[in-house]
């Protein structure tokens, strides 16, 4: 299915979220993006609840993780080194984590945000952008959250604001065809939001079940 269409339809079924879009003959293609200095529980969230869901789902989401530019391994904030075997190429959905937010200097979203090649590639890219944290903070230097509802980690929020985003102060904020989450622990919280969206609401309730874990806090939807 062709990406805009995908998300389009699945934008119009938000009111009927048990109602799936996504199956094994069409899978929602996800792709998790790390990078040097990335946040671990940012992105490992996201993976870990995608890739239960397209078992539990039959394959009707599909997880890779990629990196900004090329093939390599990729060192994340507390030291834990993981070799990522794509460069990003866009496919139906793009998940952006945080992570070293404030060193402005050191590893982190600071070099994502000063990669002009790659912000024209994601402001101009069909996926679907889904912010983890201060990774909502790259969709804003791409121009993507301007004007747009949205949420980030609340030591960001002010620069998010003055960004020109309309801050949300929700879990998870689902614009239609932005999505963001607040808080290092909120790629959970995204993850089996976008689950639901896609691939339905008893998929991601089984997904919940097996992961032992209750969603907390609130999914607003515009």
């Amino acid at each position: 299915m062709e990406r805009r269409t995908f998300l389009r339809a699945s934008a119009l079924s938000l009111g009927l979220t048990t109602t799936a879009t996504a199956t094994a003959d069409a899978p929602l293609r996800v792709q998790v993006l790390v990078f040097d200095g990335v946040e671990e529980q940012d992105f490992i969230a996201p993976v870990e609840v995608l890739g239960l869901a397209g078992k539990l789902s039959g394959g009707a989401i599909r997880t890779t993780l990629v990196s900004p530019d090329r093939p390599r391994t990729v060192t994340c904030t507390y030291g834990t080194r993981v070799e990522v075997r794509e460069a990003w190429s866009p496919t139906d959905v793009l998940v952006v984590p945080g992570g070293g937010y404030t060193n402005r200097t050191g590893p982190g979203v600071h070099q994502l945000i000063g990669d002009r090649a790659f912000l024209r590639r994601l402001a101009d890219s069909d996926a679907l952008p889904v912010g983890i944290c201060t990774g909502t903070m790259v969709l804003s230097a791409a121009g993507i959250t301007k004007g747009r509802n949205a949420t980030t980690h609340s030591g960001a929020k002010a620069d998010l604001a003055a960004q020109g985003a309309t801050v949300v102060n929700a879990r998870v904020v689902d614009d239609g065809d932005l999505i963001t989450g607040g808080g290092i622990t909120s790629g959970l919280e995204v993850a089996l939001w976008l689950v639901e969206r896609f691939a339905g609401a008893q998929v991601a309730q089984r997904a919940e079940t097996v992961l032992e874990y209750e969603r907390r806090g609130t999914v607003w939807r515009r």
